[in-house]
């Protein structure tokens, strides 16, 4: 009898999400549903996170007031963006506390892209165009996500991640169309970043472990080589109009397909930093298990003052 139940249960659930109706935190659904969600989205709010190592190393060396209030403002953006989407893990029923712990010892990952370090100026311009430019076109398709809090969150999220990207596509057009100095800092960082940038999207289809049941649920709507395309198609372009050139010596138009043909990507280095043996793992996980640690004291005053605030209400 309990099992005829459970699959009455998922057959409605199945129902709801073919009918692109929203489950909410109190509806039932699968353990495996709920338990893919938990590792989505706190993977994706590690990533938001530990985005910020990168950019905050340049707040101090910007090279003029506006550009380094522009560089806050969207340090402060991540920074929210972690916050909602932890937020919206809690609604799964898991705990921020653990959530962090488990990217503290290397159980959860996040994007593999922040594993890379920031070297230049110009490497601020490649994360908002590049990093930003390719979470944009992950997490538009989000914003119609099955679960609906997450849907919710990532509306916000992704407008303020075009910020970004525009941000971050007008440093490099200004060093492209400045000195040859600064054009061939441009492209020297271009040449660093287009690569793990295609490897944001994830392995390719036939080595995705989730895609294929993630696209049943809804939680995704395309998979990763088809958003690595639509990255290609759009960003080639846009190189190509302030005068960069792409480093791929395989990249052409198709114009049977009408899509860009690009070569092969090295899935050797993708899986490394995977597995915790990129340029910056390390010291990216080291800087973060430090916040948590020195920043202790706040998190146990706040605890204490709310506690204390609470006994004094209930009086």
């Amino acid at each position: 009898m309990k099992e005829i139940n459970i699959t009455e249960l998922e057959r409605k659930f199945q129902e709801k999400i073919d009918n692109d109706i929203k489950i909410e935190p109190n509806d039932w659904m699968p353990e495996e549903y709920r338990q893919t969600l938990i590792r989505q989205i706190s993977q994706h709010a590690h990533s938001e996170i530990v985005g910020q190592l990168p950019e905050g190393n340049w707040v101090t060396r910007a090279p003029n007031l506006r550009r380094k209030a522009v560089l806050l403002a969207k340090i402060q953006d991540e920074a929210g963006h972690g916050l909602y989407l932890y937020s919206a893990v809690e609604t799964l029923g898991a705990d921020r506390e653990q959530t962090m712990d488990d990217l503290h010892s290397g159980k959860a990952k996040y994007s593999s892209i922040f594993n890379y370090p920031a070297l230049t100026w110009a490497d601020m311009g490649m994360i908002g165009w590049l990093v930003d430019g390719a979470a944009i076109m992950n997490q538009v398709p989000l914003c119609r996500c099955s679960y609906g809090p997450y849907a919710r969150a990532m509306v916000r999220v992704c407008k303020e991640e075009s910020f970004h990207q525009r941000q971050g596509y007008e440093i490099v057009t200004q060093l492209a169309q400045g000195t040859p100095e600064q054009k061939a800092m441009a492209q020297e960082s271009l040449d660093r970043w287009w690569w793990p940038a295609l490897m944001m999207f994830g392995p390719s289809d036939k080595d995705s472990k989730h895609t294929a049941q993630s696209m049943k649920w809804k939680i995704k709507r395309h998979t990763n080589d088809e958003l690595r395309q639509q990255f290609v198609d759009v960003t080639v372009p846009q190189a190509e109009l302030i005068g960069l050139k792409v480093p791929d010596a395989d990249l052409k138009f198709n114009e049977a397909t009408g899509h860009y043909d690009f070569g092969d990507i090295n899935w050797d280095e993708f899986w490394q930093v995977v597995a915790g043996h990129g340029p910056c793992n390390k010291e990216r996980v080291a800087a973060r298990k430090r916040a948590k640690e020195e920043g202790m004291w706040v998190r146990e005053a706040a605890n204490a003052y709310a506690e204390k605030r609470a006994k004094r209400k209930a009086s």
